[in-house]
């Protein structure tokens, strides 16, 4: 019975993490469709999303993930990358167990 309550845990949280990371991306990039705006916002997002990045996924992961957020948010034209999606693709699709 514990088994069956664990598993179902791992994969609420891992679609919660989706749902998250779809809206965390989404918001990374309307800042990219603001002219002038757009760059001051990233200044304010950039280290948000790192923190968010590393809470979202433990270890290693999340912070090299806080990192690259970071980066990728505060570097110009590169809001277009959904660094979010991409973690929770590496976590749970091409990550070995």
């Amino acid at each position: 019975m514990k088994y069956i309550q664990n598993h179902q845990d791992k994969n609420s949280s891992k679609y919660r993490n989706l749902i998250l990371g779809i809206i965390f991306d989404a918001i990374g990039m309307l800042s990219f469709s603001i002219p002038m705006i757009g760059e001051f916002s990233d200044v304010v997002w950039a280290p948000l999303a790192g923190f968010l990045m590393t809470k979202m996924y433990k270890g290693t992961t999340g912070r090299v993930g806080g990192w690259l957020v970071f980066l990728e948010e505060l570097l110009p034209f590169t809001d277009i990358l959904p660094t979010f999606t991409l973690t929770w693709l590496y976590t749970y699709v091409f990550k070995k167990q």
